[in-house]
């Protein structure tokens, strides 16, 4: 990062401290550096909309309480595989979350909801430390139109694009059906520019998108269902002692004050002094500018494109390695 930019970074950040006032002292966990710029980034440097979506965020702690949600909370959710994170990372480092929505096995939007939030929390705690991103590898193996609620759908755009912001790294979505196209239309305008830029169709019968995922992942690793040698698949059993290994991990870390890789554990414990985070805690200046930055999606580009795979969608370094085996 050059001196100039860092500088300016250093600026926009202050400012959004300033606009928050006693909310970034109050949980300098979630008020850190790198959680303000991430929103900074959402909401493309505009300080005042940034600091309404962090507000809003630390709100939605709160009441929501996602560090608290454990395993058995979830079990039920997690069944039919339908959501997990794997047990191997790209080859960038960054944890990879297979979904597939043609195994939902929920008629719950508040239990698909709170599994989706559990899943999160434990990729981000997961990461490493020089990452703040992660991929998601969407599977259309028995997906129909009545697979996912429009509704679920809208819910999971709210959670993941207002309190996750600039977590999400790439999304592939693999192998997705020709009516796939009808449902895409109806889910697009629930995504942000910046979150629909992301997202990227591959296809097993492609030559070039199967050379990207070689090149995005270790393929003895990858699962089989997106082009790997993995045919172990999901292990229900596996999968549940591992999460609770990583819950007993999370609360330790809570009860003992350390700073963890989310960068907002450390919420639940300051939870119980909470006041009410209204927008009294933002300077009044700031008030009437703030009130409208979570709730107004910007509008996307109405076409349907090929969204395929390609080679800017990986590093360069990466891209030149599929190069390699052409």
């Amino acid at each position: 990062m050059s001196i100039w930019h860092s500088h300016n970074l250093n600026l926009f950040i202050n400012e959004v401290r300033k606009i928050i006032g006693p909310i970034a002292d109050k949980y300098p966990v979630l008020c850190s550096d790198e959680s303000i710029s991430r929103y900074l980034r959402a909401r493309n440097w505009h300080t005042k909309k940034a600091s309404k979506m962090l507000v809003e965020s630390v709100k939605w702690r709160l009441e929501y309480k996602p560090e608290k949600i454990v395993w058995e909370d979830v079990a039920r959710e997690a069944e039919t595989g339908k959501l997990y994170r794997a047990n191997f990372c790209d080859k960038l480092g960054r944890p990879v979350l297979i979904m597939r929505p043609g195994f939902q096995n929920s008629s719950s939007t508040e239990g698909q909801i709170k599994y989706l939030v559990y899943c999160m929390e434990n990729a981000i705690m997961n990461l490493n430390p020089d990452r703040e991103q992660m991929v998601w590898l969407i599977d259309f193996q028995g997906w129909t139109m009545g697979s996912v609620s429009v509704k679920v759908t809208r819910e999971t755009a709210n959670v993941l694009q207002n309190h996750y912001p600039e977590r999400l790294g790439l999304a592939i979505l693999y192998n997705p059906p020709k009516v796939f196209e009808s449902f895409w239309t109806v889910v697009k305008p629930f995504l942000e520019p910046k979150t629909y830029k992301k997202v990227r169709f591959a296809y097993s019968n492609d030559p070039q998108s199967q050379k990207i995922m070689e090149a995005l992942f270790d393929i003895n690793k990858l699962d089989s269902s997106f082009g790997g040698r993995n045919r172990v698949g999901f292990d229900y059993e596996a999968f549940g002692q591992l999460m609770r290994a990583d819950d007993k991990k999370k609360s330790d870390l809570m009860n003992s004050g350390c700073s963890v890789p989310t960068d907002h554990l450390l919420v639940a414990s300051q939870s119980s002094q909470s006041e009410s985070l209204t927008s009294d805690h933002c300077s009044d200046d700031s008030d009437n500018e703030l009130d409208e930055a979570t709730s107004t999606l910007e509008d996307v580009d109405e076409k349907v494109p090929g969204l395929k795979l390609g080679y800017d969608d990986v590093p360069k370094s990466e891209a030149a390695m599929a190069k390699q085996v052409q």
